[in-house]
């Protein structure tokens, strides 16, 4: 028979800086007497793969679930569970990510052109820079099940011609074990329908930033509907929603409108001032 393979949930998924991060191991026919174990999962560009570190007194706890506290960085995790003596160990789970948009990585991922939303087949490039000599691109699909590495490398960039199955969130590794910060790629599907034009990395609280609305054919439109997590905030005949300087509340999901069709949603961050590389 196949081993069973636990679930590892991990909560919350996009990290606010050092906030604690909860792993939970979920086994399919949970009883007393499992114990379980947790690892980082380290990558390894040699092995094409990632060895599993344990974490601290991360060996054979009673507890199916485990906190981080302090968690600043992009990171992928595992656990595994076992019982009886001798010990019976299930399957190592899937790595399950923690990303962090915090930009005092090491190492760091641009998007060109540098915006969340694409249309079908754009050209997209997705290069890591740091001081590093080896790298890759990898990539978490929307539904959690896919986790792959680019396809096509050349050197430290990573080239996409975008089709609906590269939306998810990418991130660079490094040789030397470095994640980057991670980002998301939304493709549309709607071959005639807008996009939203914003950034990709969080926006510093009190600079400004520029919001627009775009269609295939044609980038700029005016008599454009901006949304704010749902709620309609402006109707500008310039089709451009300006933020002059960025506060805290105008984090959130943003949306455009334009003749009757809807862009994606994409969700801005926004970072303190006291969060910037000194």
């Amino acid at each position: 028979t196949d081993k069973p393979r636990p679930v590892l949930t991990v909560s919350p998924s996009w990290l606010s800086p050092g906030a604690s991060v909860t792993l939970n191991c979920e086994v399919e026919h949970p009883s007393a007497g499992w114990s379980f174990y947790w690892y980082k999962a380290v990558p390894d560009l040699s092995e094409k793969s990632s060895s599993y570190e344990l974490l601290p007194d991360g060996s054979g706890t009673a507890q199916d679930s485990y906190i981080i506290h302090g968690q600043t960085h992009t990171a992928g995790y595992v656990c595994r569970a076992g019982r009886g003596d001798p010990e019976y160990h299930t399957d190592h789970t899937q790595p399950k990510f923690v990303w962090s948009a915090d930009v005092h990585s090491a190492a760091s991922l641009t998007v060109s052109p540098d915006r969340v939303q694409h249309f079908t087949s754009d050209s997209v490039s997705l290069t890591c820079e740091g001081n590093f000599t080896e790298w890759r691109v990898r990539k978490f699909s929307e539904d959690g099940r896919l986790y792959s590495d680019c396809r096509r490398m050349t050197g430290s960039t990573c080239n996409i011609n975008t089709s609906k199955s590269d939306t998810g969130v990418y991130w660079c590794e490094s040789g030397s074990g470095e994640f980057s910060s991670a980002v998301n790629i939304t493709v549309q599907n709607d071959g005639n329908g807008p996009i939203l034009v914003s950034p990709v990395h969080p926006v510093t609280e009190g600079a400004s930033v520029s919001l627009s609305c775009s269609l295939k054919t044609q980038k700029i439109l005016s008599n454009v509907f901006f949304y704010h997590n749902d709620k309609l905030i402006q109707n500008d005949p310039r089709g451009e929603l300006n933020i002059s300087a960025v506060s805290k509340s105008d984090e959130g999901f943003y949306k455009c409108q334009y003749s009757g069709r809807e862009s994606a949603q994409s969700w801005m961050s926004v970072k303190g001032e006291q969060d910037q590389n000194i």
